[in-house]
């Protein structure tokens, strides 16, 4: 029995819970209906929005390309994304009940990630899309066939399954015994952590191996990407040529600098410059904003969709 005992996490005197309670963004009543007003806005946007990208590059043979291919993946990854966590924030700033079972949090924060990563891995694929296209032009069409997009965006999916599958599975064998109160507005795991009464030793030994390996692996094909494509629109010798070249990949550049910059200040920070409503801020930003504004800042400002949207409407 010695032996056993051993072999078996420590668990505090708590009782394990089975439900976790979602403060949200405030804990103010009169906060609530300003808030629920302002993310039913936020999240419809976002919602329509990329269904609309969607429904014009299918309808548009002109958006039949590369840059469109990854802008549609990029429009599923947005609506489930805002969609694993907002419908349940909202609810929530309606209903006195501010509960989640521990299933229903394990299976949110497995979307959550699923998307999150598979929308990281994107903008690296996008990247190297812009890559191609101002660096070699004349071998663009080679270098992203149909067959190269279509296993870039399968790799994208898989990785981003793969890697949301290690750090749920390893959730899940957490035993939570430290409170059931989550002052955040979706289960997350950074949050998760200060409720458990096991080791996590393993837990952020996966998450600094597995899911910042594949961030910052599509963070640095992003990087080298853009450095070359900053010498090759240098070499340009007209400013007009310079700036239609910049131009074309401006719109991507504000993205990935919008999401890296939130997603590295959440997970890569150290402990003692931990703040909740800092945290808030930047699940906000990189979770329910940028799959508002991607719609907006990719296509809206770009002659081919607004050709499209024409055509649509017309």
């Amino acid at each position: 029995r010695a032996l056993k005992d051993l072999r078996e996490p420590q668990m505090c005197n708590g009782t394990a819970v089975s439900e976790f309670v979602l403060l949200g963004l405030s804990s103010n009543p009169d906060a609530h209906f300003i808030l629920f007003s302002l993310f039913l806005v936020i999240y419809l946007v976002a919602l329509v929005g990329n269904l609309l990208i969607l429904l014009l590059i299918s309808l548009d043979k002109k958006l039949h390309n590369p840059m469109y291919f990854f802008l549609g993946n990029l429009s599923v990854v947005d609506i489930g994304y805002t969609t694993s966590t907002v419908p349940k924030m909202l609810l929530n700033y309606l209903s006195q009940d501010k509960s989640i079972s521990l299933t229903g949090c394990f299976i949110q924060m497995f979307f959550f990630i699923t998307f999150g990563g598979t929308e990281c891995l994107l903008l690296g694929a996008m990247a190297y899309d812009r890559y191609a296209a101002i660096c070699h032009p004349l071998h663009y069409s080679m270098l992203l066939s149909p067959k190269v997009c279509a296993w870039l965006a399968a790799a994208a999916w898989i990785l981003g399954l793969f890697n949301s599958s290690v750090h749920s599975g390893l959730m899940s064998l957490l035993k939570f015994c430290r409170g059931n109160i989550i002052h955040h507005f979706f289960c997350d795991i950074p949050h998760l952590f200060p409720l458990s009464c096991s080791d996590t030793k393993v837990n952020k030994i996966a998450i600094f191996l597995v899911g910042e390996g594949l961030g910052m692996g599509s963070f640095l094909v992003t990087l080298v990407s853009y450095v070359y494509i900053v010498l090759a629109i240098l070499r340009i010798r007209t400013k007009e040529g310079r700036f239609k070249a910049f131009s074309t990949c401006a719109s991507h550049l504000t993205v990935v600098n919008i999401y890296f910059v939130t997603i590295i200040f959440t997970y890569l920070k150290p402990n003692s410059t931990y703040s909740q409503q800092q945290d808030q801020v930047l699940s906000v930003l990189y979770g329910i904003l940028t799959p508002m504004l991607n719609p907006i800042i990719y296509s809206f400002r770009n002659k081919d969709v607004q050709g499209a949207l024409r055509k649509v409407m017309l």
